[in-house]
């Protein structure tokens, strides 16, 4: 087939040129290349001697001698130097292949063949050098024809793929690739070759032969051309890559290990739960570190049992057998298709289908490796499940304290990276970080129940009762998110049917502010034992508020073991920390249902509210005074008179205050909530508190509400007696009396002999006129009235004394008796319980004769 060398030959390189001498030696043809290449046109050449014309001056001798050789039909081939003509003549150096041959009458010719030695010096170096670059380089080439098969391949990617460069000819991608990866370089290469543009930094992944592990190429291809412009095929440039994917993968890692701890530093321990802190943890962990994730507690930490080191937690102490109980607590999962959280039917986990279900209590049995990691407290590897679903999991125990609080287990599916030793580090300080947390929580938990069993222990138990009073009370501690506070309420009955009514707040929250109220309310009760005003019971609280930020301050002795107030010592000791000390806003009130009068004294606390039938809610007018701790400021009293059927309303902050609006607004929306006051109390109460928007969480509260109801007139006996012996006859004449007339004839020879004995005392020791009161309520209380200031003093007579047995004789047969100071003087009361239709109970030996 004949076909014309298209331009960008191999003749264009090497420049062959040819011309012909006649039988004279004289040129008789000159063809276009060497034209081209001696720079001479054939008119110009043809008919003169080539030796004269090209060659030097002394080499014309040979040449002439060499000519009439080749004539006389001698072959020849050699290295001819020669020159251009012209002045500026360019030297040069030909190859030139000469055959004899004749003309048409048989005369002797010659063919002359000619290159130009420079061209091929040129050509040989640049074969050099390709050979080199291609041979040479520390990097797989590979040159592929235009139907995608290996033309060829140098030694170092022969190296990778095995055998010598040659054996890879005729060779194609899915040689040496897997089917997508082979797939993915095919269509690479096809639009290289279509399109022209170049591709860098192809990333293959395959295995070499006879290698297991995956290794990674980043490729550069771009389209080869000939001379003419013509493509041949693609060259490709390989570079084996798999180092710095690994460097690159290790530092994404590290960068998401960091910014995980990151994340758990500001997302684990915003709570203090323990559940709430376990799904904490799972949340930063799934799927940023894992799949599947869950958490196991102890049930002894769960339960708040304040076990001995090693009985549940400790580590190197788990109970023989097995692991103590556990409860799941947290579970998270980042595929659809994870095994369902059901309740196993045995005590162990290891071996089992299904784990166990969220919230259930289980034990992990003692060979198995969660049971040593709770043991040994380090990380252990757990195998994958039956089902191929979990391709590697970590068992990490939770350790704070050098104490085993749990174990979570990191998951991680088939087709995920296994983890490594990076994670494992990240695993284990994960579980770490939240262990202290869930142990801070345990921790909180267990001062905040304790706190909470003391608050509550100082409160009234059950419903509170009084005389001439209806009293209905709630107290909502905040929840287990806040600290315990220190609210508290009270209702201490007092002589004479009279009742305390107290609403107390210590400000601050937390065990010590439970504490200072607990001291508080209990000097709240002694002071009402001493039935003081109720300015002089709130003067006495400041002192001993004062006290309580100074160690031993609240107790101090006297030096003869007797208690006595908090010193002015105390009070500079006091001084020297203020932080310890404890502030405290209390209302104080004593309602008397004889006269239906109540008087409050206020120590900087919120204003009781009244309201009266008909009428809408009051905010008392009481003066707020300072808060008790701070001293110095004396405390006012008012007196009230109520209505029948007045409800009267004490309540801390929290039942009226919040961050969202100020306290004017609270305080008109409980005057509003109290609309209804003739609903029945607990409903009252219950109305409310749903009604205010409390904001429960944020405060404690206290509400202590009561109905005024008042004795009836005919409950009351009232009597006033001239100062003179006949006086004890009326008296006991008049009590007898109105017991008959109320019903009570068993009380008859008592209340007689007992109102015989404090008239007589009266007169005895007592001053001016004498005042008598009988109190029917669910008890009888008997009062005796004088103007002396002598408090009565119980006494043992001695054998020969003919009196003093009294107050011992009042003692005995009375439930309740004792005196206090009034405003002109003073009353001995005693108090008898009601009949209850049983006869009464015989007195022993010993009780009659310590009459006597």
């Amino acid at each position: 087939m004949w076909q014309s060398n298209p331009p960008g030959s191999i003749y264009d390189y090497i420049r062959v040129a040819s011309f012909s001498i006649g039988p004279d030696g004289l040129i008789e043809q000159w063809s276009r290349r060497a034209a081209g290449l001696f720079g001479i046109a054939a008119h110009e050449a043809v008919g003169r001697d080539p030796v004269e014309t090209f060659m030097p001056a002394e080499l014309r001798t040979g040449g002439h001698r060499r000519v009439g050789e080749i004539l006389d039909g001698k072959e020849w081939t050699g290295l001819v130097p020669f020159r251009m003509p012209g002045e500026n003549a360019v030297h040069g150096l030909a190859e030139v292949y000469v055959m004899p041959s004749e003309t048409e009458s048989g005369e002797p010719a010659a063919l002359c063949i000619v290159v130009d030695v420079r061209a091929l010096r040129r050509i040989e170096t640049d074969l050099a050098a390709s050979q080199a670059i291609f041979g040479q380089s520390p990097f797989g080439f590979v040159l592929f024809g235009t139907d995608f098969t290996v033309v060829r391949a140098n030694q170092r990617f022969a190296t990778v793929f095995g055998g010598q460069a040659d054996d890879h000819r005729g060779r194609t991608v899915d040689d040496y690739l897997a089917r997508p990866e082979a797939e993915r370089l095919t269509t690479t290469l096809r639009r290289v070759l279509e399109t022209g543009d170049s591709v860098t930094d192809l990333q293959l992944v395959g295995t070499a032969p006879g290698k297991s592990e995956s290794r990674h190429w980043s490729m550069n291809l771009y389209r080869v051309h000939s001379g003419a412009g013509r493509p041949i095929g693609i060259a490709g440039l390989a570079t084996d890559v798999t180092r710095r994917h690994i460097a690159a993968r290790e530092a994404a890692s590290a960068r998401r290990n960091l910014a995980l701890l990151n994340e758990a530093g500001a997302r684990i321990g915003n709570s203090l739960d323990l559940e709430t802190t376990a799904r904490e943890l799972l949340g930063v962990a799934v799927p940023g570190f894992c799949d599947l994730a869950s958490v196991d507690l102890y049930q002894g930490l769960l339960t708040g049992d304040e076990a001995p080191p090693g009985s549940w937690g400790s580590l190197h102490h788990e109970p023989v057998g097995g692991s103590a109980e556990l409860r799941r607590v947290a579970f998270a999962s980042a595929v659809s298709d994870a095994f369902p959280a059901t309740a196993p039917d045995s005590a162990s986990t290891d071996g089992a289908v299904d784990p166990p279900a969220l919230g259930a209590v289980h034990r992990y049995s003692f060979n198995s490796p969660c049971s040593i990691a709770l043991r040994t407290g380090h990380v252990e590897d757990v195998p994958g499940d039956d089902r191929g679903f979990v391709q590697s999991t970590l068992a990490v125990p939770m350790v704070a304290h050098d104490t085993v609080v749990g174990l979570v287990q990191f998951s991680r599916t088939k087709g995920s990276e296994p983890f490594g030793e990076r994670d494992r580090a990240l695993a284990t300080e994960l579980a770490a970080r939240a262990a202290v947390c869930i142990d801070n929580a345990r921790l909180y938990r267990r001062e905040h129940e304790r706190a909470l069993i003391l608050q509550r222990s100082l409160l009234p138990p059950g419903d509170p009762e009084a005389a001439g009073l209806d009293i209905a009370c709630r107290y909502l501690p905040g929840n287990t998110a806040t600290e315990v506070g220190g609210d508290w309420f009270d209702v201490i009955e007092l002589p004479g049917h009279r009742t305390a009514l107290v609403v107390g707040d210590v400000m601050g929250r937390g065990l010590r502010a439970a504490v200072a109220m607990g001291e508080l309310r209990t000097a709240v009760r002694t002071l009402a034992l001493l039935d003081l005003e109720p300015a002089e019971v709130l003067s006495a609280l400041d002192e001993v508020a004062r006290g309580l930020g100074t160690p031993g301050a609240s107790t101090p002795s006297d030096g003869l073991g007797g208690a006595q107030w908090p010193s002015r010592a105390s009070h500079k000791a006091r001084d020297a920390d203020l932080s310890e000390v404890y502030l405290a806003t209390c209302v104080y009130a004593v309602y008397d249902p004889v006269t239906r009068r109540c008087t409050f004294a206020n120590a900087g606390h919120l204003p009781p509210v009244v309201v009266e039938p008909g009428e809408p809610a009051l905010l008392l007018d009481v003066p707020p005074g300072m808060p008790l701790g701070v001293g110095g400021e004396p405390f006012e009293e008012v007196e009230v008179e109520l209505k029948e059927g007045a409800l009267l309303a004490l309540y801390t902050d929290g039942l009226v205050e919040s961050r969202d609006h100020p306290l004017d607004e609270g305080l008109q929306a409980l005057r509003n909530a109290l609309v209804e006051p003739e609903l029945p109390l607990e409903d009252v109460c219950d109305h409310v508190l749903t009604t205010l928007d409390t904001r429960h969480g944020e405060d404690d509260i206290a509400l202590l509400m009561a109905r005024i109801q008042g004795l009836p007139i005919d409950a009351v006996g009232d009597w006033r007696l001239p100062r003179e012996p006949r006086s004890v006859g009326r008296a006991r004449e008049l009590a007898r009396r109105q017991l008959l007339a109320w019903e009570l004839d068993d009380l008859v020879d008592t209340t007689e002999l007992l109102v015989s004995e404090l008239v007589t005392n009266a007169l005895r020791y007592g001053e001016g006129e004498i005042r008598l009161r009988l109190l029917r309520d669910r008890t009888l209380v008997c009062e005796v009235w004088d103007a002396g200031l002598v408090q009565p003093r119980r006494r043992r007579a001695r054998d020969t004394d003919e009196g003093g047995r009294g107050l011992q004789l009042v003692g005995l047969l009375s439930a309740a008796w004792g005196s206090r100071r009034t405003p002109r003087g003073k009353t001995v009361w005693f108090e008898l319980p009601l009949p209850d239709g049983e006869p009464a109970a015989e007195r022993t030996v010993e009780q009659l004769l310590s009459m006597f």
